[in-house]
């Protein structure tokens, strides 16, 4: 492919929402180094971008710029690419005998677009029916968040939420919708403010209409204290 086939190609994926997998694209080498390690290599990186783009690093406002960038990097915004941060699905046996849907709605996203490397906010809706197992409540929170905290597409980050709760808990009735921002839209090219991004993924008995009505209906209910 000729250099500037390659290059129309790049700006297509980039400014439409295109994944290539449902699981993160990951080398082999991803693990080799420590997050320290990682965290002084981007430091040296984010530098010479200041660098390139003009920036004097001797100021007293920039000179901690590339440091703390790398370490939100590896810590915070990226953390969900490290297996060791992954939550521990707890899951326990449904000794109520709770067998309807349970729904935990309004979960706060905070996640990156891989294509602009800019934010993508807004909100996840989960729900499972139990086949005789349970997880605590916190921890779909929690697998939300780890998904989130990666270089993502808002499809793949759907459908690897509600993938691990399948494997956590045993069935396949398990649903997401997350309803969210991109600031690759929002804030650059078309800059259309008022626009956020839809996406959905149901397994199980939420393929079944009457299920996935149900579903749909709760997330819509208002929320009172």
């Amino acid at each position: 492919m000729k250099d500037s086939q390659a290059s129309e190609n790049i700006d297509f994926i980039g400014d439409n929402h295109v994944s290539s997998s449902a699981k993160t694209p990951l080398r082999t080498d991803a693990f080799n180094l420590s997050d320290d390690e990682k965290i002084e290599a981007i430091k040296d990186d984010v530098a010479k971008i200041m660098t390139t783009l003009g920036l004097d690093l001797t100021d007293d406002s920039l000179k901690g710029t590339p440091k703390r960038v790398a370490k939100m990097f590896v810590n915070e915004i990226f953390g969900g690419l490290s297996p060791r941060k992954k939550p521990i699905a707890s899951t326990f046996d449904n000794n109520y005998k709770y067998g309807e849907m349970l729904v935990e709605k309004n979960i706060t996203l905070y996640s990156t677009c891989e294509h602009h490397l800019l934010p993508i906010v807004g909100r996840a809706h989960v729900a499972y029916i139990s086949n005789g197992t349970v997880v605590g409540l916190s921890k779909m929170n929690r697998i939300v968040d780890y998904y989130a905290k990666r270089p993502q597409v808002q499809e793949r980050l759907t459908m690897q939420i509600v993938q691990e709760l399948q494997n956590a808990l045993g069935t396949k009735d398990v649903a997401c919708v997350i309803d969210a921002k991109h600031l690759c839209v929002n804030s650059r090219g078309i800059r259309d403010i008022e626009s956020s991004t839809v996406t959905s993924e149901f397994g199980g008995k939420f393929k079944e209409a009457s299920t996935k009505r149900e579903f749909l209906d709760y997330i819509q209910l208002e929320t009172k204290f």
